[in-house]
């Protein structure tokens, strides 16, 4: 039996999906065809967790802003939540939902881990409304996140054979925590039917 989503606190109640997007080497291409692929006014919140080194100024942001036309911003402490924007995690750091804004710990907790620690978060935060896609990269961040997106009724993505760096998919994969395996251009298809579907939902039990 899939749980009830949880309350949503006001600030987060017009989000229709909050889809978190976890991806490492090679995963650059995945991001922009991702993006490029998706409506800008589709009501929902991107987030991408990418494993950068802690010491590196990242630029991912500003690069990310060229295949888009929602903004794009590094998270920050306290920073809103807000419907039709692509947020990046900043280099070393794990970041987090707490009530509808983000939650920023620095350093970072070791390893490469953030994806499953942002996917758990949003597992709870947002229930049936909470998304994961796990793109190219190495080893096996994300499966454990998979793993509760979906114990709170969540959906999940990942990367077909067109990731450059297969071990993060194909571990999410064969752990069998996802839901569909596409090329990232496809995937904003499929989310705006997931979308309309909740919509739906929520429109028969009023």
């Amino acid at each position: 039996m899939v749980p009830d989503s949880p309350a949503l606190p006001p600030g987060l109640q017009h989000v229709v999906l909050l889809v978190a997007i976890g991806g490492s080497a090679g995963a650059l291409s995945a991001y922009t065809a991702l993006l490029e692929a998706m409506p800008s006014d589709a009501g929902m919140v991107f987030v991408v967790i990418s494993h950068m080194n802690p010491s590196a100024h990242s630029q991912l942001a500003l690069i990310l802003s060229r295949y888009t036309a929602m903004p794009v911003l590094v998270a920050c402490e306290t920073m809103a939540i807000r419907r039709d924007h692509v947020y990046v995690t900043p280099p070393n750091a794990d970041l987090r939902i707490l009530g509808h804004e983000f939650t920023v710990v620095t350093p970072r907790s070791g390893g490469d881990t953030q994806i499953d620690l942002f996917f758990r978060s949003a597992a709870e935060a947002m229930g049936a409304r909470a998304v994961g896609i796990v793109l190219s990269g190495y080893r096996a961040d994300g499966t454990e996140g998979c793993r509760h997106l979906k114990e709170h009724g969540g959906t999940t993505f990942a990367q077909d054979t067109s990731a450059e760096v297969g071990e993060m998919p194909a571990s999410a994969q064969a752990a069998g925590y996802v839901d569909f395996v596409l090329p990232p251009g496809k995937m904003p298809e499929e989310l705006q039917r997931l979308a309309a579907e909740l919509a739906a939902r929520a429109q028969n039990t009023r």
